[in-house]
């Protein structure tokens, strides 16, 4: 685990530096500093507004009132994708900020190079330095400062009907090539049947397995950005893909929602690759199929331990909240307080796995497993996390990249994901050179 992303600690500091250089707004000073330098004795209260779109946020927010009668927390549900970082940033213009937030991995450095974030580095840089491995610290250290505090790493992970392979005598495959032929296999033994699904909604599908396939969408290079999305590694896993739904061997889904559960329901989906989170979900999904189903690590392309993350979570305290001190206590308790991330399982849906390597008991303590036969889904999650390939950096426009993504996902069935990597290649330049950033060629 802790040799993720060593290699990329340079690099991530120097692009949020481009980015903050070139919108000019990182040093914004509206709203105050997020909280009391570190070593005073000057103590939270009041409200705190939080904004959330992860399950079970409302029992989180509850359990820190119940404890800390000092302090108010006023959750306001969101609806996640695009949508929410539109509205939060909106929010930090209007002045209407909320005091604490969810900020995913992907879209952090984003939100810091738009300057609507607090510096969180005086009062928990020295928590985030000594708690979270380098693989987590440094998606939210940049350019030198603590913007966030993580609250979960996002393993990706195989899902599959171990009744139905165990009664064909089915494994989970190690590479990519005897996924191939297992997907081909569970066809073939049912013709309505599927091992695998592809999503034409969701960007994290494409992007992540790319990332695990040795892409390097984005870099560094002098004072300029680099961009890489068309590269091979990327090219290689969209004909791939394309290879299986054009053969018919995996479904394509616009994401994991309705009509994706009804084919679990029916027995018509019985493996799909997703993250530790995704666990939780299905367990609340289908219940009637507790004990059926179990977790692999990811086929690869070799045959090698690698992995990659989709999603992944921390928690910032944006620019001009109105309590910044209080907002930053609450969120250092439902991160990093064993109570506090004991209480995100309290529901029974939640499967994350903690950011913190020393908050995994916690999970496996509060995360019943009798939904996968008892397995311990979190020594799976261990083994990708410390997979995970080196050297990724999120670019300073995902919004951008993510829409293009998403919009071209369509083209794995009329079209050419290929040719549409290579489009979104020149959206997302184009949309980091309208930001003022340059792109080295």
């Amino acid at each position: 685990m802790r040799n993720w992303r060593n290699g990329a600690a340079v690099a991530t500091a120097a692009v949020i530096g481009l980015a903050l250089t070139a919108c000019g707004s990182g040093t914004s000073t509206t709203g105050t500093d997020a909280a009391a330098p570190a070593g005073s004795t000057a103590k939270a209260s009041g409200a705190v507004t939080f904004w959330s779109f992860v399950k079970g946020s409302d029992a989180v927010a509850k359990a820190f009132n119940d404890s800390h009668p000092g302090i108010t927390v006023k959750f306001e549900t969101q609806a996640g994708g695009p949508d929410y970082y539109a509205k939060l940033s909106n929010a930090v213009k209007s002045g209407a900020t909320p005091d604490a937030a969810v900020a995913e991995y992907t879209r952090l450095p984003e939100l810091v190079s738009l300057g609507a974030v607090q510096d969180l580095t005086p009062t928990a840089g020295g928590l985030v330095n000594t708690t979270f491995p380098d693989s987590i610290k440094q998606l939210v250290t940049l350019g030198g400062k603590t913007w966030g505090i993580p609250r979960d790493a996002a393993p990706m992970l195989y899902f599959y009907r171990k009744d139905v392979f165990d009664k064909h005598q089915l494994k989970p495959a190690t590479t990519w090539d005897e996924f191939a032929t297992l997907t081909a296999k569970v066809k073939s033994l049912d013709p309505n049947a599927r091992a695998g699904a592809f999503l034409t909604g969701d960007a994290n599908i494409l992007t992540d397995l790319s990332w695990q396939a040795g892409a390097r969408w984005f870099g560094t290079k002098g004072d300029a950005w680099t961009v890489g999305i068309d590269s091979e590694p990327s090219t290689k896993v969209a004909n791939y893909w394309q290879g299986l739904v054009a053969k018919d061997q995996v479904r394509t889904f616009p994401t994991y929602a309705d009509e994706f559960w009804q084919s679990v329901q029916k027995n018509q989906t019985i493996g799909y690759v997703c993250a530790s989170w995704c666990a939780g979900g299905l367990k609340a999904t289908v219940p009637d199929q507790t004990g059926k189903w179990a977790v692999a690590e990811l086929p690869s392309w070799d045959g090698k331990p690698a992995s990659a993350m989709w999603g992944g979570s921390s928690f910032i305290v944006p620019k001009g909240a109105k309590n910044p001190a209080a907002a930053a206590e609450f969120i250092k308790w439902i991160t990093t307080d064993p109570t506090g991330v004991a209480a995100w399982y309290a529901t029974g849906a939640s499967s994350m796995y903690p950011a913190s390597p020393e908050l995994v008991p916690v999970a496996k303590k509060s995360f019943d497993t009798a939904f996968f036969g008892g397995q311990d889904i979190f020594a799976v999650g261990t083994k990708s996390y410390e997979a995970v390939s080196s050297s990724w950096t999120w670019g300073p426009t995902m919004s951008a990249t993510d829409k293009a993504v998403i919009d071209r996902l369509g083209q794995v069935s009329t079209g050419s994901l290929a040719t549409a990597l290579t489009e979104v290649h020149a959206d997302t330049t184009k949309a980091m050179q309208a930001r003022g950033l340059t792109v080295a060629n």
